[in-house]
Formats: C-alpha cells, structure tokens, sequence
C-alpha cells in the first residue's frame, strides 16, 4: 500500500517510537497503513473492531483497538509484541501500602424502557418502533461517541464515552449491531495486506493507494481491483502478502500477483452483546440476528489470531476426545482472547460442524466486548481487599513498613524488628491485635454450643477467666484457633485469627442452626480494635494510665483505660506478660497515642509482625495455617493438652478416637541451630532423604542462636537432622521461659 497525497497532514501520531503524519479524520490503524506499515504486525485487517489485528498499546492502554481510535497530536503507540502479550506496566519501586493513584473516571447514569444498540437501519426502526408504542428509547452507537462494551443484570448497560462511564437501566435492551466479516483461514494468512472488502473501501475513501489489488469473493465498491475467482488455496509472500494462489473446479492451482488481497467471505452476526446476556430481555434485530451460513471447515492455517491457534491445534484437540464446541474451545484456547471468537468464531463452529456433522450454537460471551481499563471497569467504585485497622494511619507515621497478612494491612516492622522485640522482653511495646475475630455468643444455649464446638471443657470456665482453645472440624483437623472469655452464665465473648475469623463466624452460626440452638451470635470483628499492651514492664504502664489493678492470667474484665473503656484480656502470645485492650474503633488512635506517652520514659515501642512471629516462636506457640497443615490434627502438632478426651462429644471426636490407635508418620518438632535461622520452607534432610521442611524460623537475639518449628513425615522420627547444609537437633519448645513465669508476672 502507498499514500497518495490529497492535502497536508493534519498532525503525527508517534509509533513505535517513530512519529507518522496523519490526515484529518483518520483512525490510529488507517494513519499507519497511509504509512505503509500495519497495525500489529499481520493478518487481515477489517477496521471493523472485530478483530485483535489492529490492536496495540495506546498512551499507555494495551489491546486498545487502533481501528476505533481517532488519531490525535502526539498519540503514543506501541505495536503489541508479534510473540506473546504487551508486558504489564511496571511501577518503580511501589509503596504497596498506599493507595495507588489512578486515573479518576466519572460515572453517569441513565435510564430507558428501551435502549437500541446502533444506529443503523434496524436499530433505527426498533427504535421507532418503540418510541410509537409509548416507550422511552434510548440509542447508542460506538460512532457518536457511546460504545456499548457489556450487559450485566438488571439489564444494565455499560457504555464508554469519552468523557467516561455511562451505566443505562434498561427493561429491554435491542441488540443492533450489525455483523462481520469473516477472515481468511490458511497458510500465509498472517501476512500484511490483506483486507478485508469493507477495509477496503475505507482505505480507499481515505486516499490510500492500495497497489497491485486484486479482490476474491464480495468485491468492495468503487476500489481499484483485479477480481479472481475461486476458493483460496494460500497466500504467498514474506511478511507481506505478494500472490494469492486459489483453486477452481478443475482442482488447478492459479497464482495471482498482488501487493493487496482484498477478500470478500461473507458475514457472521455481530451478536456478542447477546452472547452475554443470558436470561436478560435482550433481543437482536437486523444482520445481528441473521443465520449466515458457515465457512468451509478450515484444513490450514491460523484460525484464531488472538491466541495464535492453529488448525492443527484444533485437530489435536479433537483427536484427543473434545468434541464439544466448548471442550474445544478451552482445551485449545481458541476464542479465548480479546475478540471472543469476533474472528475465529464461524471457523470454530465450522470445523466442529464438520467433524460432528451437527452445527453448534456459539459460546457464551464475557463482558466486556472491548477491552476496558481497571479504572473504567472500577469507576465508582472502591473497594480494598485488604482492610485497615483504625490505626492505619499511626502506624505510618511510626515508620511502619506494612503488608498483607490475613487479610489485612499489617505492620511488618518500624524499621529494625530487633528494637522492637527487645521493647517487649525488656520494657514493653504496643501490637496492634484489631485484626482478630472477635465473636459474641449469648442466650441460654451458650454453654451447649461451645461444648460441641470446642474440643475443651467450657461449662467450668468461670466468669471472668478465659482458655485457650482449638477449633477442629469434623476429621479432627485443626482450622483455628483463640480465646473463650465468659462474661456471664450465659454470655462469652471468643477470639479468633485474623485469617480465620470469617470463617469461624461461618461455622459457628452454621452448627448452631444444625443443631437448632438457642443462642444469639454477633461478630463485632470490624465494631472493636484491640492493642496488646506487652513486655515486663506492661502493668507499670497501665497502672499509670487508670487500670490499678491489671488482671491476673487468663483473666478478663471490663474497666477504662486512659480514659477508654477497654474489655481487659490478660494472655500472652509474647511470652511475657500481655493484656489486650479490646476498645470501640473510633477511639482508638486515642487509646494508642495515650499509651505511647505515658511509656515514653518506660523505651515503650510498637511492635510488627516480623519480631511477634519470633517471640511466639521462642515460646512454641502455633500459627495456624503458617505452622498448620490443612490436616493436622493436634496430636501431630503436639497439642493433646488442649482437647478432653472423657468429654462426651464434641466436633472431631470421632475422628480422633477412629485414628488414636494408628501410627502417625508426621508430627511438628521443635529444632535448634547455631548461627543465622534457615529460610522458613527449607528442606530437612537425614541420611540423604529429605524428611521435612522448615515451617519457622526465627534468629533469636536473646538466645544467641536459631530456633525453629518444622516437620517431619518420615519414621523413625531422627534426634538430628541436616538443615541448611548445618546440623540442627530436634528440641522440645518453648525454646524460652518453659515454665512460663514471665507471662504470668
């Protein structure tokens, strides 16, 4: 192809790095070929938005169709990969703790009896049609600047304006869109220059000269061009088309010189929207609800551009026992990609057609029918997957470095987690524990709940005294674990992990409406934060900020705190002496900041994850789904004390006592090493075998050496073991204070 010059460019788009002129009123995808280059790299081009061989990276924006895309000064294109997909954006050096800055983009709303998707012919007199029978109508055509690019429920429908989302309520929606043309499916058919008709007429109507053309099939209107006829063998050429050889009646090959092939196949619905909808009102009127006959079943070549799907590929697959359009579909990803089957859809249909002698429907579409930014799709919307504590900000402003944990922001550490695990076994330091479940179980049958969920004894628990407690399910498997705190007879507030704690709220309302129990339940997870308030020194601290006589261990009870009135927990999970200050949210940046001076004097620090996951682990304690398997029982993890055989029931028991007797090959050990702790998920070897892994690991300063919690699945369970290229022995934790006397200070 070669530009014929009717006026002076009216701007330049920069392509690959290489500005190109371009003329008033011309697309991204027309401008480049005025230039003699192609879209993407090959193939046929339709700039009908139906196919992926004009897509390419636009300011920024990947798979943006460059047929649709007005050109305009100092566009910024970049031709997608011939190979493979655009590479992701990358952002230098990411704080993933903020909220990334994105572009805002508005949304408006509408509503409709009707809306009419195109203006052409049909969507015109359904349009009419509607207006004479009293209803409201609404029309929207890609060409006016309200391109349709999904139907969700309701029906809504999503459009992408310039100046940004528009979401329409409809009670019916009329799909007028038209249909496409069909590609050419043979060898060379990813080559440049070959158009199809309608492309054709375009480039024509722009002043491009499309060369030595010929046309075979449906001949465009008005373009210069040498008709051929005959079914197309194959197209010849390197990187560029240069002869298209056909085959007549005689079964003769001809090859036919040309710079350009313009091919003329015929027409498939343009009926995706319709394709999406489901069960929704939405119809289809004009050449969208045609029934166009199916190619010939293609025997060569690439069929879906998108994915890079060959017939071969397909013929493997069916050899291979899918013989369903959608089995075929997925099994070799043709009509998986951008388009939706926009191009090798009818090829698809044919080729099943062929080898199964039925025609198949077409496959369900996925919003959206043009690829739409995160910002578009989200616009008005903003959700965080993660969620914050309510002292989110403080922590950042400490110099916390957070992450996700649990489904969670959480503090890693504040810039040296040594510091910080020296404030809680020297002095004392504040974690920030709103993260974890936190459950409220009341009514006359609290007791029988907890009995049966719990693998402990709970009716002995007085009010005001607290226990440790697994959560098995019904193999006996460990899914969480917590506190149970009894306020009452009747009442007992239950803690959970903060990975944990929806599901626990899950199981606990689901067993007690199986077992039709009276009780009443409410999570007040996100209502309550809560502070660990740790260290030696912790009682001093909340002495002088109101509480004048902190609990003993395992006790609770409800007092004010600086002036806030906390639900008072004394544990450890620290290994020292620990109260958590469970308080309501919105008063507890007070609470922390109120705490943080009055330790000041005291070497108060706050405390992230990486130094608790190390005090926890110099005293043994479990993290479960970190040190936990998806099967440990609690014998495996060396937790028998924690569940009451003699109880007469409780979830799991069965399980227990059916596998008491069998041998267990896998059990949680204690191990420690000299110098540096090995990486958490490194290999344990003995005599050569690899017979576990590391689950935790941890290098403690007070120690002076490595400890760890790991497995071992292989029997007889050795004393030492190889880790790391080292030797470690096998210990029995807690690794620190076995008697736990700091704790109960």
């Amino acid at each position: 192809m070669s530009d014929t010059p009717t006026s002076a460019p009216a701007g330049r788009i920069v392509v690959d790095g290489l500005p190109i002129p371009y003329e008033t009123g011309d697309t991204v995808a027309v401008a480049i070929m005025r230039s003699g280059g192609h879209p993407k790299h090959g193939g046929t081009v339709c700039l009908g938005g139906d196919c992926p061989n004009c897509s390419a990276i636009v300011d920024g924006v990947p798979y943006v169709r460059t047929c649709q895309t007005a050109a305009t000064p100092g566009l910024m294109v970049r031709r997608h990969p011939a190979v493979g997909n655009p590479s992701f954006p990358a952002v230098a050096q990411p704080d993933i703790t903020r909220t990334p800055v994105t572009d805002h983009v508005s949304v408006s709303r509408a509503s409709a009896d009707i809306v009419v998707i195109g203006s052409g012919p049909s969507g015109v007199a359904a349009a009419t049609s509607a207006s004479a029978d009293g209803h409201s109508v609404m029309v929207l055509d890609a060409h006016d600047g309200n391109e349709v690019v999904a139907i969700y429920g309701g029906p809504t429908v999503i459009v992408r304006r310039p100046e940004g989302m528009l979401h329409v309520h409809a009670l019916r929606v009329v799909v007028a869109t038209g249909a496409a043309e069909i590609h050419p499916v043979c060898p060379g058919n990813n080559l440049r220059g070959i158009v199809t008709a309608r492309a054709a007429e375009q480039l024509h109507a722009a002043g491009i000269n499309l060369g030595n053309a010929v046309s075979i099939g449906n001949a465009p209107v008005g373009v210069p061009c040498t008709p051929i006829t005959g079914i197309i063998v194959r197209f010849e050429g390197s990187g560029s088309v240069s002869a298209v050889v056909t085959v007549g009646d005689d079964d003769v090959e001809v090859t036919t010189p040309c710079t350009t092939a313009i091919v003329g196949l015929g027409l498939a619905p343009r009926d995706m929207l319709s394709r999406m909808s489901g069960g929704l009102p939405v119809g289809l009127v004009g050449q969208a609800a045609e029934k166009f006959a199916l190619p010939p079943c293609p025997t060569a070549g690439t069929v879906c551009p998108c994915s890079r799907v060959e017939v071969e590929d397909l013929e493997g697959v069916w050899a291979r026992g899918f013989h369903e359009l959608e089995l075929v579909k997925r099994a070799s990803l043709c009509g998986t990609g951008t388009c939706q089957g926009g191009v090798c859809g009818p090829h698809l249909r044919a080729f099943v057609a062929h080898h199964s002698g039925a025609e198949p429907e077409m496959f369900t579409a996925r919003p959206a029918t043009r690829q739409i930014t995160l910002a578009e799709a989200s616009a008005d919307t903003y959700t965080d997957v993660f969620r914050r504590s309510p002292l989110h900000d403080e922590h950042l402003a400490l110099g916390g470095q957070l992450d996700r944990f649990g489904g969670w922001w959480r503090p890693w550490n504040y810039g040296n987690h040594e510091v910080e695990y020296w404030a809680v076994r020297e002095a004392v330091s504040l974690g920030d524990v709103s993260t974890l479940g936190k459950l409220v179980v009341s009514g006359p049958d609290a007791v029988e709940l907890l009995e049966r969920l719990y693998p402990t004894t709970v009716a002995d628990i007085k009010p005001g005294r607290s226990r440790y407690v697994l959560l098995l399910n019904e193999r006996g498997h460990l899914i969480d674990d917590g506190m149970i705190c009894r306020e009452t007879d009747s009442r007992f507030v239950l803690t959970f992990t903060s990975g944990g704690a929806a599901n626990a709220e899950m199981w606990v309302r689901d067993w007690a409406e199986t077992w039709g129990l009276q009780v009443h339940i409410l999570d007040r997870t996100m209502s309550l934060a809560a502070i660990n308030v740790t260290g030696p020194l912790a009682a001093t601290l909340l002495q002088r900020v109101g509480l004048v006589d902190p609990p003993k261990f395992l006790q609770h009870r409800h007092d004010t705190v600086a002036g806030v009135p906390c639900h008072v927990m004394r544990l450890s999970f620290t290994g020292e002496a620990s109260f958590e200050l469970h308080h309501a949210a919105d008063r507890s940046v007070e609470l922390w900041r109120a705490l943080m001076e009055a330790g000041r004097d005291l070497g108060i620090k706050p405390h992230g994850l990486q130094a608790l996951f190390g005090l926890r682990l110099e005293k043994g304690h479990v993290i479960v789904g970190m040190d936990s398997e998806l099967d440990s029982t609690p014998r495996r993890l060396d937790m028998d004390w924690a569940v009451k055989m003699d109880k007469p029931d409780f979830l799991g028991k069965t399980a227990l006592v059916r596998t008491a007797s069998l041998p267990d090959h896998r059990r949680l050990f204690g191990f420690t090493m000299e110098g540096r702790a090995p990486t958490e998920g490194s290999p344990i070897w003995s005599d050569g075998n690899v017979v576990g892994h590391v689950a935790s690991s941890f290098t403690s300063p007070l120690l002076g050496h490595a400890v760890m919690l790991g497995w071992l699945k292989h029997t007889p369970f050795p004393e030492r073991v190889q880790i790391d290229g080292r030797e470690a022995s096998v210990a029995q934790p807690p690794f620190y204070d076995p008697k736990g006397r700091r704790a109960r200070a």
